[in-house]
């Protein structure tokens, strides 16, 4: 396989946008990336969007998004993995250039979640859990990863605090992003004092509903370094991608996420790296107890330890190893479909050294999971400057 580079990122600010369309969204963040690299042609494109047709009505988004785009005889088409739908749009436009049948394809992602209800959201989103087994009996996602956390807490002492300094640590973060949706910062007090969602897990510690768009393009090495001509490139060396039981009732553990823990193994050995080479990484709060788990099952910490991790100050900006730099879900915003791809724009810029208040200082090994559901797939992928 040939070697493949990041060579364009373009996001727009998260949050919600009632004055602007899916398709809208879509072709600002993809312009943004055409601009960020200056290429004139595009090969393929892959959009990841989780329920379109849910949200907004709408299907069939390779064939709208290209043509809006102005490309309308591009081949393009959406992937779907929940919310590592990102992820994957990712992962399949990195093997459509490394195989070498293209040479330049856009990965994007996007999402328009704040057009219908709060109910008809919880319901797009529970599509993403087993309909007859867990939803048909009234679980939400809140609900399913309250019961992950309450086990957590019981088998290895993870403290409501602790959960709290997950959401205060990515809210810092994101009070540094000019691109999130809730750019301040929070208190641990207000954390475990706000709206009780699913006991033990307060607003504060879920993500968002949010409208969103994020775009990257991808090239192999040679044309990269032509098409860049000496400006800072970004590396995919480490793809890891597993899936899992959906139901929570059908795993040999509430406490552990198979899924992250099989990509993750993937995709280290596959870059032939190890997690103490990472130097920044972007994970999948979706809820602050996912965060702890998949830092464990990623191998940043022995299982059990996720939660004195966070509380240990070593996943904040200038500890050992910074943790959603973006914010995270939590506090840029979780446009489902469009989640993942905006992990990877984080890790670019900060091996680019872009990154602003937020930089890294000397990153030069970064690394992204994106989650779909509660950990019934997972995409991990390691990036490197070239």
């Amino acid at each position: 396989m040939r070697d493949v580079a990041i060579i364009g990122v373009g996001m727009i600010k998260w949050g919600e946008i009632w004055d602007k369309s899916l398709r809208q969204l879509f072709v600002d963040a993809a312009v943004e990336a055409i601009a960020d690299c200056a290429v004139d042609r595009l090969d393929g494109l892959y959009v990841g969007s989780m329920s379109p047709g849910l949200f907004v009505g709408q299907e069939h988004l390779g064939s709208l998004l290209a043509d809006y785009l102005g490309r309308k005889h591009l081949p393009a088409a959406r992937v779907e993995s929940a919310c590592a739908s990102g992820g994957l749009a990712v992962k399949t436009a990195f093997l459509d250039v490394a195989s070498g049948h293209s040479d330049i394809v856009m990965a994007g992602g996007v999402e328009k979640m704040t057009d219908i209800s709060g109910d008809g959201a919880t319901y797009a989103l529970a599509t993403a859990a087993d309909q007859e087994y867990e939803v048909f009996h009234g679980a939400t996602f809140p609900g399913l990863y309250a019961m992950m956390a309450r086990r957590h807490m019981h088998e290895y002492g993870t403290t409501r605090e602790q959960l709290s300094h997950v959401s205060v640590k990515n809210h810092k973060h994101g009070s540094m992003n000019p691109d999130a949706q809730y750019p301040f910062e929070v208190t641990l007090d207000a954390v475990a004092k706000s709206t009780m969602v699913a006991e033990p897990l307060t607003l504060l510690d879920c993500s968002p509903i949010t409208d969103g768009a994020a775009a990257v393009i991808l090239a192999d090495l040679e044309t990269a370094r032509r098409v860049c001509k000496g400006k800072p490139l970004v590396k995919i060396t480490g793809i890891g991608h597993a899936g899992d039981s959906i139901a929570l009732h059908q795993r040999e553990s509430l406490t552990t996420l198979e899924a992250v823990r099989v990509s993750g193994e993937r995709a280290f050995r596959m870059a032939g790296k190890k997690p103490e080479d990472i130097q920044v990484l972007e994970v999948h709060d979706c809820f602050t107890i996912a965060e702890i788990m998949v830092l464990e099952d990623l191998g940043f910490c022995p299982k059990g330890k996720g939660g004195t991790m966070a509380e240990s100050g070593a996943t904040h900006l200038g500890g050992k190893i910074p943790v959603n730099t973006s914010g995270g879900l939590k506090s840029k915003g979780h446009p489902v479909g469009a989640t993942g791809v905006a992990q990877v724009i984080e890790i670019t810029r900060q091996l680019r050294g872009q990154a602003g208040p937020r930089q890294v200082k000397g990153a030069r090994v970064g690394m992204t999971q994106n989650m779909g559901g509660s950990g019934g797939s997972s995409i991990v992928h390691i990036m490197e400057v070239a």
